[in-house]
């Protein structure tokens, strides 16, 4: 057994371990990389389009009769491989028209697969057990990026009888994993340029100018400016032997605590509401209350006496209540915490609708320092 003292010492020493690593990750939960901050210009997806036709369906595919542009497209298909149906009558039911879209990666290259959505475009009825034929996927120029065939696999289903029909999902819109075939590259050369711009995924002045100062300090010259605040322009420095992609692969782990606007966000669809952290409120005070208005008709039937000649009559009888929920007047105190706000308007007994009518509200007053998107 060693010393109170040494086991004193070590017990601190513990604490202070444990200490440091809360703060160290209280410090890095407020930072984020610039990669997860910014786009590098350029650096993008771009999407590919595509129409045809998929085939094997169990008589779940379009009714030629109806949809003049599968049998069109059938017809030419059979041509080009040698099978003349011109003026037949064609009954099948297991094509259909289909459109293929994708999105080319960055920087793909020849040979390299990519996924492929496979949707229905006449009156198909499901595109399960389907095949699709090769099909050339445009890209916004015309020209063909990729080619794209093979088995389609959907998530839902749809199944009948008789009487009744059942449907899970949407039984026509599918996937093929790794359904395409790059056979177009787009002509960029990264590693050429001597100045790119990082697109910031949420503007701000201030994250702006951070990125650039911690990409300065990185580097020890003014390698970074900031142009605007959503872009943030990058220059190899002169005698420097690394090209673009060095640079950008040394600066995109930096942490950068990003500042963003005060905003909230509402859906009234759900009453859904998201408020930023930076949301405050000045003093201002706040009632709310339910006016409930009730109307209620009992007709009573009136009677003549016997051998009256009187006549029965419905008497209309009608009860009109009124209920006032009232509320106490809630005071919201000037530059509170979202902690404190949210606390507060709780304690109000609101539900989520009736405190999207009090966030208004309140921005129309304008006692609320934060913007408000409605979606």
């Amino acid at each position: 057994m060693g010393s109170p003292m040494l086991r004193t010492f070590e017990i601190a020493r513990a604490v202070f371990a444990a200490l440091a690593l809360i703060a160290f990750a209280g410090a890095a939960e407020a930072t984020s990389r610039i990669k997860d901050l910014a786009n590098v210009e350029g650096v993008r997806q771009n999407q590919l389009i595509g129409y045809g036709l998929v085939v094997g369906l169990n008589g779940t595919g379009d009714t030629l009769n109806n949809i003049p542009f599968t049998r069109q497209s059938l017809q030419a298909m059979l041509e080009r491989l040698g099978v003349n149906i011109r003026g037949q009558q064609l009954r099948t039911g297991n094509v259909a028209a289909v459109m293929v879209t994708a999105n080319l990666p960055p920087f793909g290259t020849q040979g390299t697969r990519i996924d492929v959505t496979v949707s229905a475009l006449g009156d198909a009825k499901s595109l399960q057990g389907g095949t699709v034929l090769v099909t050339p996927l445009l890209g916004a120029d015309g020209n063909v990026y990729a080619v794209a065939q093979g088995s389609v696999a959907i998530a839902g289903f749809q199944a009948e009888g008789e009487a009744a029909k059942i449907t899970r999902g949407v039984p026509t819109v599918g996937r093929i994993s790794n359904g395409a075939i790059i056979e177009r590259e787009i002509d960029f050369q990264l590693n050429r340029l001597n100045k790119v711009r990082l697109a910031l995924r949420n503007p701000d002045f201030t994250t702006a100018k951070r990125i650039a100062a911690s990409i300065n300090d990185f580097m020890g010259s003014a390698t970074a400016e900031p142009l605007d605040q959503a872009t943030v322009q990058l220059t190899l420095p002169g005698k420097s032997d690394a090209n673009m992609v060095a640079l950008l692969t040394e600066i995109e782990q930096l942490q950068i605590e990003p500042d963003l606007t005060a905003k909230i966000v509402i859906d009234e669809r759900s009453g859904v509401i998201v408020m930023g952290r930076d949301v405050r409120v000045s003093t201002v005070a706040v009632a709310q209350g339910n006016l409930t208005v009730t109307i209620s008709e009992a007709p009573q039937v009136s009677q003549p006496a016997p051998f009256s000649e009187g006549q029965t009559v419905v008497v209309p009888r009608t009860q009109v209540g009124v209920q006032e929920d009232g509320r106490k007047l809630a005071i919201v105190r000037a530059g509170v915490s979202l902690q404190q706000l949210v606390d507060g308007l709780n304690a109000l007994g609101l539900s989520p609708r009736d405190l999207i009518a009090i966030l208004q509200a309140i921005k129309a007053a304008g006692a609320i320092q934060a913007d408000i998107e409605v979606m």
